[in-house]
């Protein structure tokens, strides 16, 4: 099993996910610092961000024009969000 691979994805307010991986872990990832260009010019449209869903291939947080977000970049984002807060 690879730990960082996305179950689940459900967007919030403020570019932000709420995202369960594999090994259970489950937290908030935040998007707003992503520029919104080239691939990720679609986000200008907060109602295109709330369109992401969990490829069923890759197990990544994507949008339909194909963008993704590095899952081990956001398991790693919630694992020091979730240590800093303990």
């Amino acid at each position: 099993m690879v730990a960082w691979k996305v179950e689940t994805v459900r967007p919030l307010p403020g570019y932000r996910l709420e995202v369960t991986f594999a090994d259970g872990l489950r937290g908030i990832v935040d998007l707003s610092d992503v520029p919104h260009v080239g691939v990720f010019a679609s986000w200008d449209d907060p109602a295109y961000f709330e369109l992401v869903s969990v490829n069923p291939e890759t197990k990544t947080a994507c949008w339909p024009n194909g963008e993704d977000v590095a899952p081990d970049a956001m398991y790693d984002e919630v694992k020091q969000r979730q240590a800093s807060a303990a």
